[in-house]
């Protein structure tokens, strides 16, 4: 299930991948000096007609892959040299007019379509040429309808006729007009060669009469401008003498003003200069005092707060340190106790399996023996005679006799020798087999230990003390 989830976070990682190549790839941005052409499925126009095309002078767009595609048109102006010859004016003479047209693709909207749809396979060589063609033809058709005398002397009306008819032809395929300029205007006639020379002679003598009436005008006024001038010295010297005159007075006076004004302005100056400076040191002692009482109270605050926060933090660390220490007690005791309710929990479990299992061992053993608890008893010791006879032979297996010195008498006492009567006791010091069976309240089967008789002597010793019959 976890491979599967990878899987599909891998998947959906690889996607959004690709989805942001896709965008980052086709997201297109216009170069100020071109026009982007999206064409494809571009949308409608505001009456409902598909477009056939989308442009955009500026700014970027996104472009659809498999629906859209685009290209840019160059906005770089174009310089078309148009020497136009024997065009026919209004006055049936045929004129020469050279000329250079600069024309470039527009960024109106509307215009911009156009240019989409007619020049976006055409290279600039083919613009140009076609743009050529358009501009002959228009410029022959305002040739047609204006005078020579309009055409050569009123340019700027020329130039607004051929702006006005070529931009509107051009705009047909995409392009503006952005300047006309005319450089000269000739005819095989001669006919505007004899307007200028006519120009240039009455010319001449307009400036001829001009420079007479200017050279009587002059001396009339030079006369005039000398006379005025010495009535205009003197009048200006009298009034100029009246005016000093006055002007020193003036001045005097003013002078005079100043002085006392000037005298008035230093006893005010000084006067507020040490009422300020009193000011000042008394607004100096008050800002002193109560920076002194603000820096008391700073020292007061902080030696408070060092002793109560470190105060507070000791006290802190003690009591974390205290319930630490009791946690870990507590702990600890409580590990200890549930280590010993578990070790006796288990002992107390052993045991009770224990004696569980002897008792049901006993109830069969009794059940065995016919109901009777000696009988059962008499079967365990029966079953333990093996242990108990190797526990008396335990007793004296390990004991080590290098040498035995036996001092015999010669008695000859039941017929033992000294050193029967050595082994014999060290037998008697182990506790009889019999007197074993009668502590546990238990007596040998006959053919084991014979009976004693009443008088206190075995049946065999009564057999051997008997007279044999001879």
């Amino acid at each position: 299930m976890e491979a599967w989830i990878v899987i599909l976070i891998i998947v959906a990682v690889l996607v959004l991948f690709m989805i942001f190549l896709m965008v980052v790839t086709r997201y297109k941005k216009c170069p100020p000096d071109k026009i982007m052409v999206i064409y494809g499925k571009v949308g409608a126009d505001k009456e409902g007609n598909a477009r056939s095309a989308k442009c955009i002078h500026g700014g970027a767009a996104f472009i659809w892959p498999l629906v859209q595609a685009f290209t840019y048109l160059d906005l770089t102006p174009l310089s078309i040299s148009v020497d136009l010859k024997s065009a026919l004016s209004r006055q049936n003479i045929r004129i020469d007019v050279p000329s250079i047209f600069t024309v470039g693709i527009s960024t109106e909207p509307t215009v911009m379509e156009n240019a989409a749809e007619r020049l976006r396979n055409l290279k600039m060589q083919e613009i140009q040429e076609l743009a050529k063609d358009i501009i002959f033809g228009q410029l022959r058709l305002v040739i047609a309808t204006m005078n020579i005398e309009e055409i050569n002397t009123d340019r700027d009306k020329f130039l607004e006729a051929i702006s006005r008819n070529v931009e509107g032809e051009l705009k047909k395929i995409g392009l503006r007009l952005i300047n006309v300029n005319v450089t000269d205007i000739s005819d095989e006639s001669g006919y505007i060669i004899a307007l200028g020379k006519e120009a240039a002679a009455k010319a001449i003598n307009d400036a001829k009469i001009s420079v007479a009436e200017a050279n009587k005008i002059g001396s009339i006024g030079e006369a005039n401008a000398k006379m005025e001038e010495r009535v205009r010295v003197a009048e200006a010297e009298s009034e100029a003498i009246k005016g000093e005159n006055k002007a020193k007075a003036e001045i005097a006076r003013t002078q005079a003003e100043l002085r006392e004004k000037e005298a008035e302005a230093l006893k005010l100056a000084v006067t507020a200069e040490k009422v300020q400076a009193a000011k000042a040191l008394e607004e100096s002692y008050q800002a002193e005092k109560a920076a002194e009482l603000s820096r008391a109270e700073r020292e007061k605050a902080t030696q408070e707060a060092d002793v109560i926060v470190k105060t507070e933090i000791e006290k802190r660390q003690m009591e974390i340190e205290a319930d630490a220490e009791a946690e870990q007690i507590r702990r600890k005791a409580r590990g200890e106790a549930d280590a010993i309710y578990a070790k006796m929990e288990a002992e107390a479990r052993g045991l009770k399996e224990k004696l569980s299992k002897q008792a049901q061992g006993f109830d069969a053993l009794v059940r065995s023996a016919g109901g009777e608890a000696e009988d059962a008893v008499r079967m365990m010791i029966a079953d333990k005679i093996e242990q108990l006879i190797a526990e008396q032979v335990e007793a004296i297996k390990n004991v080590k006799i290098d040498k035995v010195t036996v001092w015999d008498g010669g008695e000859g006492k039941d017929g033992k020798t000294a050193t029967a009567g050595f082994l014999s006791g060290l037998l008697k010091s182990l506790p009889p087999l019999e007197e074993m069976y009668n502590m546990a309240g238990l007596s040998l089967p006959k053919i084991v230990a014979p009976q004693k008789a009443e008088d206190g002597g075995t049946e065999s010793e009564k057999e051997n003390s008997a007279p044999k019959k001879e």
